[in-house]
């Protein structure tokens, strides 16, 4: 098989293991925070059900959040997650993760505060969540200043290119808008990493590569790879219970983040091929609980098919 030159790892895609350790020359953990910006797909801008899949926020968060002193907040986060990581991996990097809602939805000033706040405790970049549906003039032009002050990654949740999908999941807005939202940000000059989901209610197998094929044209810097995952009180759960949805089989998953991966260029990072869910909240698929056994899946696949990323766009030169 083809010697895969962006990993360190002997795997067959773009780790996030080789790109940090080639940008920041050492191990880098997210430190994940809940800032306390809401969602228009929740609070009716958009929709008040958001994706249909989506809990809202994560149980995960480090402490409840006060909307009276966002700057203190954010640092006793941070501080807190720095510890932890800190406590096992002393010499690694921290990258200040706003993972919790949509992270660019907000009063100008307080998402300023925010990163600001994210800044001041010595962190070796940025990274934000948000939908492409919130990146107007003035967020832009902030994303460009904390572009020019440290390592900056926005996280588009794009999950599919299809739009037919994107209502029955309750996105809340067409492909078209995701494509401007990217380019705005490839304008400034912003790294972007973009996250599709495979499993989505509707999709079958050509669907979800041609999502992959869509993405990789735009060679992102980054790309994150997740299985649609079930969990309580969702409007997709009551799907599932009701049998209008069936979850993909490990077998599936795994063929597919296989092909998906050979359309993706092999400068962009991968830096998910599956997803964490919250054991206490998930109803299906159950084997999604072993991460473990999807990776090494996924390399004995491609070792058996002889796959790497980038594979079809090599052989289409």
């Amino acid at each position: 098989m083809k010697e895969f030159i962006f990993t360190m790892d002997n795997k067959k895609y773009h780790t996030l293991n080789y790109h940090n350790k080639t940008v920041y020359g050492k191990r880098v953990f997210k430190a994940s925070i809940d800032a306390g910006f809401d969602c228009p797909n929740r609070d009716g801008s958009v929709s008040n059900g958001g994706c249909i899949f989506c809990r809202e926020k994560s149980a995960y968060f480090t402490k409840g959040y006060s909307s009276d002193d966002i700057k203190n907040n954010i640092i006793m986060q941070i501080e807190k997650e720095k510890s932890r990581i800190f406590e096992k991996y002393p010499d690694s990097g921290i990258i200040a993760y706003f993972q919790a809602g949509t992270n660019t939805y907000g009063d100008i000033d307080k998402l300023k505060t925010a990163y600001y706040a994210a800044l001041s405790c010595g962190v070796d970049g940025i990274s934000i969540a948000t939908r492409a549906d919130c990146l107007g003039d003035k967020v832009m032009e902030l994303l460009a200043e904390i572009n020019n002050k440290t390592k900056l990654t926005v996280e588009l949740g794009l999950q599919t290119v299809n739009d037919n999908t994107a209502v029955i999941i309750n996105r809340g807005y067409p492909f078209s808008v995701f494509l401007k939202g990217y380019e705005r940000l490839q304008e400034n000059n912003i790294r972007t990493c973009v996250h599709i989901i495979n499993g989505l209610p509707g999709e079958g197998y050509e669907d979800m590569i041609n999502t992959a094929k869509t993405v990789g044209k735009l060679s992102p810097g980054g790309i994150k790879i997740h299985l649609l995952h079930v969990n309580k009180d969702t409007p997709l759960c009551e799907m599932y219970n009701r049998g209008e949805y069936t979850p993909l089989t490990k077998e599936e998953y795994i063929d597919i983040v296989v092909k998906q991966l050979e359309y993706i260029p092999p400068e962009t990072v991968i830096e998910r091929i599956t997803g964490d869910g919250d054991k206490r909240y998930l109803i299906a698929p159950l084997w999604s609980r072993d991460k473990i056994s999807v990776l090494g899946g996924t390399d004995k696949r491609q070792s058996e098919l002889k796959s790497f990323q980038g594979k079809a766009l090599e052989e289409n030169e």
